[in-house]
């Protein structure tokens, strides 16, 4: 398909630079089927789902992985996007130019890097030096990796550590936040709990990948970026259980999506996972193991953007961000969010 066809116009006021306060003050439309659209908040979720439903979140927990330094004169920059090991990552750097494969760059508090290689897709491969493991050294010279269409509009600061954080966070690797589970707090999981609405865990460590524009032409065209993702046993039985019951599986996040769709069988069965994952969901794909998504609203030609279009259908989705635009919802990873019900 064509990427032009998931295009649409927002107007830069609709970008959120910080989240609501509290977290699940934030608004949500819903959008079920072809009924009329909900312009609803994130505290009405226990009334929208039903007793037997499961909210499936990602407990990635994200890394200070943008590191600013220099290879000798010269500034760059460095955002990380996959572990490979212990000591390596795959990273994008600013000022590639001015990095080539044996360099080593410093970035500060003593924390240097050595470039071992430039890969195709223009990263590099950066090996840490030194004995501490790479998430100390990270506390202490990284920064949090807001998505660009924040970090270009205002600077990070301390507040993004807890800001840009799901209570559920509990597994470092991410350079990413799972945005749509940012709207959870413990009031409204223990208004969830009271109303019958279960909830489990997965591991989706995202990656910078997320915020590249989809450069190609045509969806046939692009590739997108692995991440590495675990779904335990017990868990996969449990969702099984609770869609044989019944039960509705809400993926909460497209992160938790696309892991949930990795791990299902073309019979329907969530099984344990372990690996990396490049899937990449397209209108036309036919969905295994999700209900419903929870998710908050994404950029135009965006691989997102394409993955609710498949799920609600393009013209449905383009119609209610025309809606959420007209009627001031707030936008992208710390904007408002949408419960979409096929």
């Amino acid at each position: 398909m064509k990427v032009d066809l998931f295009d649409f116009e927002l107007p830069p006021e609709r970008i959120a630079l910080r989240p609501a306060q509290p977290r699940d003050a934030a608004r949500m439309l819903v959008v079920r089927g072809n009924k009329p659209f909900e312009d609803r908040g994130v505290r009405d979720l226990p009334q929208l789902l039903r007793a037997g439903d499961v909210l499936v979140f990602n407990d990635t927990r994200v890394i200070p992985a943008q590191l600013e330094g220099r290879r000798g004169d010269a500034k760059i920059g460095a955002t990380l996007h996959k572990r490979i090991d212990l000591r390596r990552w795959q990273a994008f750097v600013r000022n590639a130019k001015r990095l080539r494969a044996g360099d080593v760059a410093e970035f500060g508090g003593g924390v240097t890097a050595f470039a071992e290689q430039r890969l195709p897709d223009g990263s590099f491969v950066l090996a840490f030096e030194g004995e501490e493991p790479v998430e100390l050294l990270l506390e202490r010279a990284g920064r949090m990796p807001l998505p660009p269409y924040i970090a270009g509009k205002r600077a990070t600061d301390e507040r993004d550590r807890q800001d840009y954080q799901t209570m559920f966070a509990a597994r470092d690797g991410a350079v990413a936040a799972p945005t749509a589970a940012l709207h959870f707090t413990p009031d409204l999981i223990e208004a969830l709990d009271a109303a019958g609405i279960r909830r489990e865990l997965l591991t989706l460590h995202v990656g910078a990948g997320t915020f590249l524009p989809v450069k190609a032409e045509d969806t046939d065209d692009h590739a997108m970026h692995s991440e590495w993702g675990r779904i335990e046993p017990e868990v996969a039985a449990r969702l099984n259980a609770a869609k044989m019951a019944g039960g509705r599986l809400i993926a909460v996040g497209t992160t938790s999506l696309r892991l949930l769709e990795s791990a299902t069988g073309m019979d329907g069965v969530v099984r344990e996972f372990s690996g990396d994952t490049d899937i990449f969901i397209t209108p036309g794909y036919r969905f295994r193991a999700v209900d419903g998504l929870m998710t908050n609203f994404h950029l135009p030609k965006s691989t997102l953007m394409m993955l609710v279009s498949a799920l609600m259908g393009r013209e449905r989705m383009l119609t209610a961000y025309e809606h959420a635009i007209s009627n001031d919802y707030r936008f992208y990873s710390y904007g408002d969010s949408s419960l979409l019900l096929p």
